[in-house]
């Protein structure tokens, strides 16, 4: 493999007496990357901001959508993100990992499967590893991201709901809003069930808890 300016640097991080890979971290170091933003920007450029499907702020430097593609890359590079938080099984496609080499981003890819109803299994020690990891302002601004941005990253966010000590009632509502007819019980009964007390002492300063 030709060798370029980059250094990638590739680690696995496991649970202690666990042999099956948990999440791969891909960290790309590029250059010092300039963020200024050109204020003179033409009203082309801007038309060019395409959001990934399903995208939306969750809180302070945290954020969710689809499968980003490259018609959206331009968009992502104005969120200066620091990380990418990825809940799908399947590699990375090359295209956005050249467009993270290029921005200096770190991938986390937590491999959970998609299913179907009534054969849904949500790995909970999987979404306890990437709260950890949503929860460490070091990877802010940081993307949640699966394929349509709906259930595997509506089942983290609702989590992160629960520690951000909200009640189920919004928990459900924020879920249905992007999963709309595909809502899954199983889903929400995961959130409903998912235990946060092992997390409560970790720092959080999200807007959210402010008063």
């Amino acid at each position: 493999m030709k060798e370029d300016s980059y250094n990638t640097k590739l680690s696995l991080n496991q649970q202690p007496a666990r042999s099956h890979q948990m999440c791969r971290t891909i960290e790309e170091y590029a250059p010092a990357v300039d963020h200024h933003v050109d204020m003179l920007s033409s009203t082309s450029d801007d038309l060019n901001l395409i959001p990934p499907l399903n995208f939306a702020m969750v809180d302070n430097g945290i954020f969710r959508s689809g499968f980003p593609d490259s018609a959206n890359f331009s968009f992502l590079q104005t969120l200066k993100l620091t990380s990418i938080i990825y809940l799908c099984p399947e590699p990375y496609p090359e295209a956005n990992t050249e467009f993270l080499k290029s921005n200096g981003i770190k991938l986390f890819q937590f491999g959970i499967e998609s299913y179907k109803e009534p054969f849904v299994n949500i790995p909970e020690d999987t979404i306890r590893e990437a709260l950890k990891l949503v929860l460490d302002v070091r990877n802010h601004p940081v993307l949640i991201h699966c394929n349509r941005g709906k259930h595997r990253t509506g089942c983290l966010v609702g989590c992160l709901r629960k520690l951000q000590r909200w009640c189920l009632s919004s928990v459900f509502d924020e879920y249905q809003r992007f999963a709309a007819a595909k809502a899954r019980v199983s889903d929400q009964r995961f959130m409903e069930l998912f235990d946060v007390s092992s997390l409560k002492h970790l720092p959080m300063s999200f807007s959210c808890l402010k008063k």
